[in-house]
């Protein structure tokens, strides 16, 4: 054994060989210092690296390099500012977290993005959460992380207006697409946790407004990891089932994070697609989420969207009342319409009655003086007279009369009986 090696064993045994209050060992006999003088040869124990027979590569370097860097420190979280931050076209994020005196590469994985609410910017302000490493193929250290929040909520609001933005540019936000709400919905449909005081509050409510209304239940995260997909998965079995005739969407109060799922765009579509008009009631009411932007209508609680989904006894009868009253009205003004039509109806045929009687009246008198100007006896009140046979036949021509034949003769006033004496043909000119 070399004397590195038997100093390395000494520490290895934590045994000190040099003590003070020890006396030194007392000299060993000549044939035994002679014997070890000349000691076999022995093979010498030595480390991958340590000569260069035994040189190591550079990818094995730079594991053990790994293994310890990643071995000695457990996940953790950094505080920095960003710089140089590239979005990859394979989806990864790289970008430096610096401070004054130093900075570190980091990384955020295309299957770690979830943790991190937007891009950060160059500048900001974050702390993040990860683990450190060596990327191998560089010797690099760097910093991998998993989760990541900015200085105040700049990392949060960022990912709510890019939200926003593209919701709003595929028409999802426009007051045009918000549907009403069904007056006397029968069958309502509650996304919500089943642990939650949403839960409680909606069913309170309910029973003290409206008994009568069927409540299914459609139970689904409301915060954590899957959250996201149970509310959209949710939504989308209330689609399927087809039978509701308004869906609840919500939760109770909570924080920032409690709250995140319902500002993902995943569940703000779902909203949007689904088939029946939604209410969303997240958080408190100072609480404003992209889902309740896409809804068709936002409740600050959930007791408050369960008084908006159902009418009490009290609405309903004074609502009936109005109606009643509405009724009457019409029924009132139907009546005094229809009787000013049927005055103004009655003078519009008077008029026209007038008018025809006095048209037909002319008519008439035309007609009769055209008849009085045809007619015999107006012919005879000019001074003319009628030869009628004793039989009654009218006596037209010379031809009809003979000598001695008696016959009548009609004036205006009577009848005149007479007896033909002579005959005489009128000349041709006078004729």
């Amino acid at each position: 054994m070399t004397p590195r090696s038997a100093s390395r064993g000494a520490e290895d045994a934590d045994l000190d060989l040099f003590a003070p209050d020890s006396p030194p060992p007392p000299p060993a006999p000549r044939a035994q210092r002679a014997k070890r003088a000349s000691p076999e040869p022995k093979p010498v124990d030595t480390y991958p690296g340590e000569t260069a027979q035994s040189a190591v590569t550079v990818s094995m370097l730079s594991q053990a390099a790994r293994d310890v860097i990643e071995g000695a420190f457990i996940p953790l979280w950094v505080r920095g500012e960003v710089s140089d931050f590239k979005a990859h076209r394979n989806g990864h994020w790289y970008f430096c977290l610096r401070d004054r005196m130093s900075q570190i590469k980091c990384v955020v994985w295309s299957r770690d993005q979830r943790g991190v609410p937007a891009p950060p910017d160059d500048g900001m302000q974050v702390v993040a959460f990860g683990r450190l490493s060596v990327y191998a193929a560089r010797s690099e250290m760097q910093f991998t992380v998993l989760r990541m929040e900015a200085e105040g909520d700049g990392l949060r609001r960022k990912a709510l207006e890019r939200t926003r933005a593209r919701l709003e540019a595929d028409g999802l936000l426009a007051p045009e697409r918000k549907r009403p709400l069904p007056r006397f919905p029968r069958v309502i449909a509650v996304i919500t946790s089943l642990d939650g005081a949403a839960l409680h509050d909606i069913v309170a409510v309910m029973r003290r407004r409206a008994a009568n209304v069927r409540l299914i239940v459609v139970p689904a995260k409301v915060q954590g990891d899957g959250a996201v997909l149970e509310l959209c998965a949710a939504l989308d079995r209330v689609n399927r089932w087809g039978k509701a005739d308004l869906v609840i969407i919500g939760r109770g109060g909570g924080g920032r994070e409690d709250l995140w799922a319902f500002n993902d765009e995943r569940v703000a579509r779902a909203v949007a697609a689904c088939d029946v008009p939604t209410i969303s009631a997240v958080g408190h009411e100072v609480d404003i989420s992209i889902c309740d932007l896409v809804a068709d209508l936002r409740a600050p609680t959930p007791s408050a969207a369960a008084e908006a989904a159902t009418r009490s006894r009290s609405e309903l009868q004074a609502e009936l009342r109005k109606v009643s009253l509405r009724i009457g009205g019409a029924a009132r003004a139907f009546v005094r319409h229809r009787a000013d039509e049927l005055r103004h109806l009655e003078r519009d045929v008077a008029a026209a009655s007038t008018e025809l009687v006095q048209r037909r009246r002319g008519q008439l008198q035309d007609v009769a003086g055209r008849l009085n100007a045809l007619s015999p006896v107006a012919t005879l009140a000019r001074g003319y007279t009628v030869a009628r046979s004793e039989g009654g036949a009218t006596l037209g021509n010379l031809a009809a009369f003979r000598e001695g034949m008696p016959f009548e003769l009609v004036v205006r006033d009577g009848v005149v009986s007479a007896e033909v004496r002579g005959l005489r043909a009128n000349k041709p000119e006078s004729a």
